[in-house]
């Protein structure tokens, strides 16, 4: 899929405009406390609040979702990084030749759901909530395939922050690559992946956004 620029800055409530989301949910604090060991490794103290955001805006156009399976998921999706040996996070998870499919891709997924299950219930979350968590994050890098609009929208959210500034500049750093090179994939190859139109929305007007501040159109 073509990345296509048809929306402006003013027309898509995102975090480049400042937008907040407007769905009123339960606070979520004490997950956020619960798995504080685990935000350090992988930026994830960065990544996650940030595709926490783009996940609650999804949420304000798709009340059809469990938004607390679906918060709770992009929560956690990610911390189980945190169990990976961190130089093959980045050998093996960014670098390699078949890295979204590695090893590590997998333990990484397989450790969140422990992590998931170890968090919620003495937080009081029911076994049925921490397995529809889990089955989201199972597979969430490495399945292709998506399963239902809570699973879509985790996904979603887990991309967009890559169209920011912060995104894109980790990005480069992971995948030992050139702000510019980055910005090419996100619209030839992750802006593809986008499921939902309001995520492609969001990711235009946030992937121009950076173009304008990294002066990415000036410096090639």
């Amino acid at each position: 899929m073509t990345m296509e620029y048809t929306h402006v800055l003013g027309d898509i409530p995102t975090l480049a405009n400042g937008a907040s989301p407007r769905g009123e949910w339960e606070n979520l604090d004490a997950v956020w406390v619960a798995v504080r060991p685990y935000l350090r490794t992988r930026a994830n103290d960065i990544h996650l609040p940030l595709s926490f955001n783009f996940a609650e805006l999804l949420l304000d156009h798709h009340p059809e979702a469990d938004s607390l399976v679906t918060r709770l998921a992009i929560l956690l999706h990610d911390t189980g990084w945190a169990r990976v040996d961190e130089d093959r996070i980045i050998s093996e998870g960014f670098r390699s030749e078949n890295a979204m499919q590695s090893d590590v891709r997998v333990l990484h997924e397989i450790e969140g759901c422990n992590i998931a299950r170890e968090v919620l219930p003495p937080l009081g979350y029911s076994e049925e909530v921490v397995e529809a968590v889990c089955k989201i994050i199972d597979g969430h890098d490495t399945d292709p395939n998506h399963d239902g609009i809570e699973d879509a929208i985790m996904r979603d959210a887990d991309r967009l922050w890559r169209f920011q500034p912060t995104g894109m500049a980790f990005s480069a750093l992971w995948f030992g690559k050139t702000p510019q090179e980055i910005r090419l994939r996100l619209e030839d190859t992750i802006y593809g992946q986008l499921i939902t139109p309001e995520a492609r929305a969001i990711a235009e007007v946030e992937l121009a956004r950076s173009i304008e501040l990294l002066k990415l159109d000036v410096i090639q």
